[in-house]
């Protein structure tokens, strides 16, 4: 291949979320790709009984094969994450009120972060899921009241955000991929990308 030949990604790359959280991370890796809002009913999955992790699975799966059905032509990235405490969901909290009330119950405690994705391409289907376990300092309300007006974590799953100010609510965090933690694991994902034919 020539020197200043540009590589050319094998299907068109899309990622099905108009998060812009995901965005951001994915255009780290370099490759153009558009996002689609996947129209699932995630309420609809949540209702069964079902473990945090295959929650995040089947919601990841369901976002991918949605747009995937309108772009079989593509490479389709579909992604869910789900925040648990002691077998509780903790969804975005949506309001200071209830990101206080979620915190409080987090203190002192560690909990997990589950991140699942699907890809879907032609003749390619692939699922994983990255696991982070984040320890909580002890915290006052007052504490938590204050960095909660601060950050204003209220469509962020436990209502706190790694990236910003909300490190400093952790005492540990394991993990293998910090990019995990804000909704894409982008190791994982670029080994999958790297077998399907999108270049390094």
């Amino acid at each position: 291949m020539g020197k200043n030949k540009p590589l050319k990604n094998p299907f068109p790359l899309i990622l099905a979320s108009t998060s812009k959280y995901r965005g951001i991370l994915l255009s780290q890796l370099g490759w153009p790709f558009e996002a689609i809002a996947p129209d699932v009913d995630e309420d609809e999955i949540k209702m069964h009984q079902l473990s945090p992790g295959e929650i995040a699975q089947n919601l990841a799966a369901l976002k991918a094969r949605a747009v995937f059905a309108k772009r079989p032509d593509a490479c389709v990235i579909g992604s869910d994450q789900v925040c648990t405490l002691g077998g509780e969901i903790l969804s975005k909290p949506g309001s200071i009120e209830k990101a206080v009330e979620q915190l409080l119950k987090m203190q002192g405690r560690h909990h997990d972060l589950i991140t699942a994705v699907t890809i879907l391409a032609p003749e390619h289907e692939i699922h994983f899921f990255n696991r982070t376990v984040l320890h909580m300092r002890s915290l006052s309300l007052n504490a938590i009241q204050d960095y909660v007006k601060q950050d204003l974590p209220l469509d962020c799953a436990g209502s706190y955000k790694l990236e910003s100010i909300g490190i400093k609510l952790f005492e540990k965090i394991e993990m293998d991929d910090h990019t995990s933690i804000i909704g894409l694991p982008l190791i994982q994902l670029t080994n999958q990308l790297l077998k399907i034919g999108y270049p390094l």
